[in-house]
């Protein structure tokens, strides 16, 4: 690169992430401006518009959204019609990643065991996969709404809450899935120049079992460790299965996959994230960092990629 380029950094935006999404863009744009090979501009936004994001200044952006519209979709659909360079998963893999049933669906079939699940309909009250489940919206982030239900009085908390919400968020879908009880796995995937590769796993032990919003971003007795001591092939499996569905998907640049590792060894596939958070809890950079890969060289080495991306698209 022969003229030294500006990095737009975005945060915020209207999903119920919006504040972790803001303290995702801060990290990325002190990492970017301490990595020195850009100049770094960070907007905080509200609910983006096409003319806002073209009003603002950058040659390449890093979206730090997240949640159903930040990095499901209408955030990407923004992104293609101003025309820059971008960090992330166009439109049509942003959207399917986002929907966990879909999700599920195609990694089932590429040979990925995954939990039963049915879309939820709150007008039953029966549970219908049985307890114990997990209930959860069908496009959110950050396990937002996420309820674990073991018996009869959970689940009718659970319900409630669904019917409750569907009173003001009657579009939002919700899912149940069967609960897995084991080990919390995530597998971190980058492309900096030879396609999505795995650089660490890293298992989650939240307090009380559950690695819930509080115990993402709020709390600091939930333990990380990168690389844990495994069963022998489950670290390749699951590494395997999580590259396969994110290339399969479309996913690109950047992707979390999670998996629970059941106490028969069976790692169960659970959902992909395509914007995974860049805070201080966060596992991608977590998993980096111990590859040697520091915070710094991550972001920018993800704008150089999706710069030299987009020029090769330009020049066919």
């Amino acid at each position: 690169m022969s003229a030294r380029q500006t990095v737009l950094v975005l945060g915020g935006g209207p999903d119920a992430e919006r504040e972790v999404s803001i303290e995702s863009a801060r990290a990325v744009a002190r990492a970017l401006r301490d990595d020195g090979r850009f100049d770094v501009v960070c907007e905080i936004l509200d609910h983006p518009t096409l003319d806002r994001l073209r009003a603002l200044p950058g040659d390449a952006i890093f979206p730090a959204m997240h949640g159903p519209f930040g990095e499901g979709g209408g955030m990407q659909d923004l992104l293609e019609l101003d025309g820059r360079p971008y960090i992330g998963s166009a439109p049509a893999a942003a959207r399917l990643a986002m929907d966990k049933l879909a999700c599920k669906l195609e990694c089932a079939a590429l040979g990925a065991a995954t939990p039963p699940g049915a879309r939820m309909n709150p007008d039953e009250s029966v549970c219908p996969i049985g307890l114990p489940c997990v209930v959860k919206p069908v496009r959110e982030g950050s396990s937002v709404g996420l309820s674990i239900c073991c018996d009869d009085a959970q689940w009718d908390a659970a319900l409630l809450a669904v019917r409750t919400d569907q009173e003001t968020n009657p579009a939002r879908a919700w899912m149940v899935e069967r609960l897995i009880r084991g080990r919390e796995l995530t597998v971190a995937l980058l492309d900096l120049g030879n396609g999505l590769e795995s650089v660490g796993v890293v298992e989650i032990e939240a307090p009380g079992g559950s690695y819930d919003f509080q115990a993402k971003y709020e709390r600091d007795d939930t333990r990380y460790t990168v690389d844990p001591a495994l069963p022998e092939g489950v670290r390749e499996r699951i590494e395997a299965h999580a590259i396969n569905c994110a290339s399969a998907i479309g996913v690109r640049h950047l992707a979390r996959a999670d998996f629970m590792l059941d106490p028969d060894g069976v790692a169960w596939f659970l959902e992909i994230n395509t914007m995974p958070g860049f805070t201080a809890h966060s596992l991608l950079p977590m998993a980096g960092q111990r590859r040697g890969i520091g915070m710094g060289a991550l972001c920018a080495g993800l704008i150089e990629r999706a710069i030299g991306e987009h020029a090769g698209v330009r020049s066919e």
